[in-house]
């Protein structure tokens, strides 16, 4: 009896394909080559799953086109790259890799919002541009972390773990809007404060953003929420691009409306705002919140996990769709 097949889409750890290719046969792209939407559905014809990294985008189209096709594992915990409801439709499964990212992307959400109050890319630039002359009171003084109220708008995983370093690790004071609101025993442990998205944007020193995206968060901070915020505070975007209108952020920031920003994400990312480029107080990150090799390993490893119980006529570990049916039991 022949394997099921898998196509990996983009470059992951060597030691995760060894263990797919002991259930699978599996094609890789090792040397991680930017597939176009046809070039995708072309190397997916005859496969039974995918490993996908997030910049794959899997839509009714594609699935049309891949009429074999039974699971798409996302290596991230977001899945803006899957149309859900039409991998449904089709009875594809989906599957992300929440948790073993969390405290990773935490400790970088932290670190991003830190460089950003206090200035430090900015620092290093003046510094090797030869600028560093002498000592000022004032020179490149940033804003304050430790004891300052820190927002959170998001409160998942990631945004308690935030959360949990602001308060235990830095005594901040911590506020945080979500679409739900946690429950006591969380808001203790996070020593959180549940308040308005109004109350959240003109309370916080520093802003964190760890909501996902959806259609409908589409520009959840935009100019008049910007207009909203201290002068003096910081917002950080460690969620997804979209969130933010960076247009719009980027005008703010030349303003003067908000002290600074730090993003790891953008729209239409790899492509950066121009605007953005030329400013001096954000501070830019190409995407890498959970970029280290053992938890990219990790994330890796969870989308295998995930291919191998499907395949093998198991439940899925981290569904993101829940089937009626599907084409592994149609087939």
């Amino acid at each position: 009896m022949s394997r099921p097949k898998i196509l990996i889409a983009r470059a992951i750890s060597p030691e995760v394909v060894t263990v797919l290719e002991q259930h699978f046969d599996v094609r890789s792209n090792q040397d991680d080559v930017a597939w176009s939407p046809a070039e995708l559905a072309q190397r997916l014809q005859g496969m039974d799953g995918v490993l996908t990294t997030g910049s794959q985008r899997i839509d009714a189209a594609l699935l049309a086109a891949c009429p074999q096709l039974q699971i798409c594992a996302n290596m991230a915990v977001g899945y803006n790259n899957f149309d859900v409801a039409a991998m449904t439709a089709a009875g594809v499964q989906g599957t992300n890799a929440p948790d073993v990212l969390t405290e990773t992307t935490a400790d970088f959400g932290f670190a991003l919002m830190m460089a950003t109050a206090r200035r430090i890319t900015e620092s290093e630039h003046f510094l090797r541009a030869g600028q560093w002359k002498d000592w000022r009171y004032d020179l490149l003084a940033g804003a304050e972390v430790h004891g300052s109220t820190l927002g959170i708008l998001g409160m998942g995983r990631i945004g308690q773990a935030i959360a949990r370093r602001g308060a235990h690790g830095f005594g901040m004071q911590v506020v945080y809007h979500n679409r739900s609101r946690l429950s006591p025993e969380l808001e203790a442990d996070c020593k959180a404060r549940y308040v308005s998205k109004q109350e959240l944007l003109s309370t916080a020193d520093h802003l964190v953003l760890v909501l996902p995206y959806t259609p409908e968060a589409h520009h959840t901070i935009g100019a008049a929420e910007i207009a909203s915020m201290k002068p003096t505070a910081t917002l950080t975007n460690i969620a997804r691009g979209g969130i933010v209108d960076d247009a719009a952020l980027a005008k703010a920031l030349a303003n003067k409306t908000i002290a600074a920003a730090g993003l790891d994400v953008f729209e239409g990312e790899p492509a950066v705002h121009p605007d953005l480029l030329a400013l001096s107080n954000v501070v830019l990150t190409p995407h890498i919140a959970s970029a280290t090799m053992g938890t990219r390993r990790a994330m890796a490893q969870l989308a295998a996990d995930n291919l191998i119980a499907y395949l093998g006529g198991k439940a899925p570990v981290t569904p993101v769709n829940h089937l009626e049916h599907s084409r592994r039991s149609a087939a």
